[in-house]
């Protein structure tokens, strides 16, 4: 009877419930497992889509948002999950500004393939990368560059003089 007892302790987790004093309880079908959070991650990268990364992992969407508000390591993986997901958008997006996308057109009886570029979409992508592209050209002149190299040496010989 013991050995059951403690055998069946194992398989439990303690919890707070509504904040009231913490109870043992067995995990349900929808508590949160490694599997689950892995699969969940795995499917936001790839979809950026909360809801279809909540039906592949079996958790409800209003579930995923309490965990992310009060689950820091969750919260940072899902903020690293979005930002891969965002980049693959990204490259898609440009692909298709600089490639362009294939159109099926008739014309006179006959069927052709035309290639679309889309303006739209290609200025979008210049306001998004206009701050990153100017920061990449622009270069401190020489001397400012000297005046810098200055000052961090005075600032170091500084840093060395306090802790000697």
């Amino acid at each position: 009877m013991a050995e059951r007892k403690r055998r069946s302790s194992r398989n439990r987790k303690l919890v707070l419930i509504a904040g009231e004093q913490p109870q043992m309880r067995q995990p349900s079908a929808k508590s949160w497992s490694k599997r689950k959070e892995e699969m969940f991650l795995s499917v936001l990268a790839e979809t950026c889509n909360v809801t279809r990364a909540c039906a592949a992992a079996g958790v409800g969407v209003t579930s995923v948002y309490r965990r992310k508000k009060e689950n820091a390591a969750f919260r940072a993986a899902w903020l690293a999950a979005i930002s891969i997901a965002y980049q693959q958008l990204e490259l898609v997006l440009l692909e298709r500004a600089f490639v362009g996308t294939e159109r099926p057109v008739t014309r006179a009886g006959a069927a052709t393939v035309m290639r679309e570029y889309s303006n739209q979409l290609g200025i979008a992508l210049l306001k998004m990368h206009r701050d990153s592209a100017a920061e990449a050209e622009f270069e401190l002149p020489a001397e400012e560059i000297e005046e810098v190299r200055e000052r961090l040496v005075r600032k170091l010989v500084r840093l060395k003089e306090r802790d000697a």
